[in-house]
């Protein structure tokens, strides 16, 4: 008997039809002998539409009942599941994030998870009945109900798993696991029967969107095992899991780009101590996250050209507070939003020399030109024009050897 929690995405519960296929999965599941709790997400489209109602009646809304609005996708498809899986006869129930309970920060819209009620949870599921739980909410130490912010059922999945020790996260999608790299571009991409916390956390931060950032971080803290399935086949999924559980590591697992992306250069600026860091934490205060940083300095070493790389929805803030800074000065300031970044990732990079080389050879023979170089112990990104992005991923999936046939 194994204790698993498995999720279903908005894709997923969009229709009836869909619902009882998922409770049909979860019904072989306890037909196994397993105990399941059940997370899921609102019909697909539900949330926006809540979304838009709540900006449409008041542009400066209480965030409070703004959560109150967009929690409610959950509630209905955690009811109509339970119901479901009551009509094929598995004892189930549906749980609210304020009855397990789910407590988090008062950080409405985004809230963080701080502590998880789990001892009724356990006590019913050992009982052989189907918890099955609104994702995406919880509820503060003020009472009022919260919202993890977009993926956040990925995230309240991965963290009843961890709280209460089960075997495994199985999260159903519509792809059918984790793959060398975006199928839609690279038809010879291969589905990962594993793949490292490590690598999929990479993976999620530039533009993979089969998991989220926030879960992976929370799976790799907790040790908790992560399986992607997709819930319209029965074709096995992908693996996340501690890197001690990977014997033969490939040197590269995958490619991935990331097309929200901007460059910023500021022309000219003072060479002098403390000035990476006045730029720096003005951007930081403005709540913007910067990404590649390379700085060159002049013939004669008085002043220096940064450039960095911001998300293409930050450029005009960023643009606006190093214009309006009065503690940094620079002779021009030039951006670029055509760009991309391409990234190659693989933990087997720790011990193989090369990596890099091949990457940049790559490139130079199909005529691409590195506009910015970014590593880390996993990964080798660089930023290109984005016109490029398509021959780029596909020359680099080849030369790393991952095409399949």
């Amino acid at each position: 008997m194994s204790r698993i929690v498995m999720k279903f995405g908005g894709t997923s519960v969009a229709d009836l039809d869909r619902i009882r296929n998922v409770a049909a999965r979860v019904k072989k599941e306890t037909d196994a002998g397993n105990q399941v709790a059940v997370f899921v997400s609102a019909m697909a489209g539900t949330t926006d539409q809540l979304v838009k109602w709540v900006e449409e009646i008041s542009p400066m809304h209480d965030a409070r009942e703004y959560d109150t609005v967009v929690s409610a996708g959950e509630q209905i498809t955690s009811g109509l599941l339970a119901i479901a899986l009551q009509d094929m006869g598995v004892p189930a129930r549906s749980w609210l994030g304020w009855q397990i309970p789910f407590k988090t920060n008062q950080l409405h819209s985004a809230a963080r998870i701080e502590e998880i009620g789990t001892d009724e949870l356990i006590r019913r599921m050992e009982d052989g009945i189907v918890c099955v739980v609104a994702g995406f909410q919880g509820i503060s130490d003020d009472n009022r109900i919260t919202t993890l912010g977009r993926g956040g059922s990925d995230t309240s999945a991965v963290a009843l798993a961890a709280a209460v020790n089960a075997d495994r996260c199985d999260i159903y999608t519509d792809v059918e696991g984790v793959y060398t790299t975006d199928p839609r571009i690279v038809p010879q991409a291969q589905k990962l029967d594993k793949i490292t916390y490590e690598e999929m956390l990479e993976m999620a931060s530039l533009g993979a969107k089969v998991l989220q950032t926030r879960s992976v971080a929370m799976a790799m803290n907790h040790g908790v095992r992560v399986q992607v399935l997709s819930s319209f086949t029965d074709k096995p999924g992908t693996l996340v899991v501690d890197e001690d559980e990977i014997v033969e590591k490939q040197v590269v697992s995958g490619i991935a780009y990331a097309k929200n992306e901007a460059q910023v250069t500021l022309v000219g600026v003072i060479n002098k101590p403390g000035i990476a860091s006045d730029v720096f934490t003005l951007l930081a205060d403005g709540n913007i996250n910067v990404d590649m940083i390379i700085q060159n300095e002049t013939e004669d070493g008085r002043k220096t050209d940064l450039t960095f790389t911001v998300t293409e929805n930050d450029l005009e803030k960023a643009e606006k507070i190093l214009n309006d800074a009065d503690n940094v000065e620079f002779s021009s300031l030039m951006t670029d939003s055509n760009v991309v970044k391409i990234s190659v990732i693989g933990v087997g990079m720790r011990s193989h020399a090369g990596v890099a080389a091949t990457m940049f050879k790559t490139l130079a023979d199909k005529g691409i030109n590195i506009q910015v170089i970014s590593t880390s112990e996993i990964k080798i990104s660089v930023l290109i024009e984005a016109e490029y992005t398509e021959l780029a991923v596909r020359a680099l999936h080849t030369a790393y050897g991952l095409d399949g046939e």
